[in-house]
């Protein structure tokens, strides 16, 4: 399956599950009154919300490239990842705050009743089911926006399992357990977003992509026979995917059409990698002395 339609896949199974979690929630909630899980429906009414976004954004990330976007719309999706971010800060703030006022106040109430402990807890079986998902196929297609959510729905858990202690807890007869849960998964979940927002800011502003990639990068370079050394090795990120730009150095008694296979050579090997986008190689030779060492690419190499 392409690229475009195992996103479009991910994305509507995503967005039917939240669908499903919320209106399932917000009927325990209705017929139990616990604010637990009316918090949590919520909560899943509000991924239902953004699901519906990263759908459209991750299906106009796909399109093909055109006249105007030459290299496609894939540069689009850190911004869908940083939407996933602003949600994933909101729930976060959002559950401080209740906590907060509860621990401040002192009215800690938590609902008793099976359905609530049982929506809970199949919340979060799913939930897991669909980080595991959505981070697997985030690793798969190289999705940014993809794994940004699969962190969302990882908090997801942590907040059903804050709930389901809270519930518990009040059963047992301790509901203070609910809101000091509720900060931790809190904390948890905003250092969550700030991660998401890292990574992605990275994709926006050119960083260099991991040292291991790069490593791969110039191995692969200086794996042609008639590739003498490299220098101004520099690759990175244009949106999610990696632009690479290099020299590299050959015997000056090389003929032209030696030299372009050479060239083609070297970009074919480095565009095999999954998370290179273009590559661009210029070639000196030896006579012009252009040759010169090159301190990083020494590092690389031997590391």
């Amino acid at each position: 399956m392409s690229r475009r339609g195992v996103l479009r896949r991910v994305g509507l199974i995503m967005l039917g599950v939240n669908l499903a979690l919320a209106l399932l929630k917000g009927v325990v909630w209705v017929e139990t009154g616990s604010l637990a899980v009316g918090s949590e429906a919520v909560n899943s009414l509000a991924d239902t919300a953004y699901s519906l976004v990263i759908v459209a954004g991750l299906s106009l990330t796909t399109r093909p490239p055109d006249f105007e976007h030459p290299h496609g719309h894939e540069r689009i999706e850190p911004f869908v990842s940083l939407f996933v971010a602003v949600g994933i800060f909101t729930a976060g703030g959002a559950i401080l705050w209740q906590a907060g006022q509860s621990l401040l106040s002192g009215s800690v109430s938590v609902t008793r009743g099976p359905a609530a402990v049982a929506v809970l807890a199949v919340s979060g079986v799913v939930k897991y089911g669909l980080y595991r998902y959505c981070l697997s196929a985030g690793r798969d297609q190289h999705s940014p926006a993809l794994v940004a959510t699969a962190m969302d729905n990882r908090n997801d858990i942590l907040t059903a399992g804050a709930a389901l202690v809270g519930v518990v807890g009040a059963t047992l007869g301790v509901p203070v357990l609910d809101p000091l849960a509720a900060v931790l998964v809190s904390v948890g979940i905003i250092y969550t977003g700030v991660g998401v927002v890292r990574d992605n800011v990275d994709y926006l502003v050119g960083a260099a992509p991991p040292e291991d990639l790069r490593t791969e990068i110039l191995r692969r370079a200086l794996a042609h026979p008639d590739v003498e050394g490299a220098h101004d090795v520099i690759a990175h990120y244009v949106g999610p995917e990696i632009d690479v730009s290099l020299h590299v150095e050959v015997e000056g008694d090389r003929t032209l059409m030696e030299v372009h296979d050479i060239e083609t050579a070297v970009i074919d090997s480095i565009q095999t990698l999954p998370e290179v986008d273009d590559v661009f190689v210029h070639v000196d030779p030896k006579e012009l002395g252009e040759w010169k060492s090159d301190d990083e690419v020494d590092r690389l190499v031997d590391w």
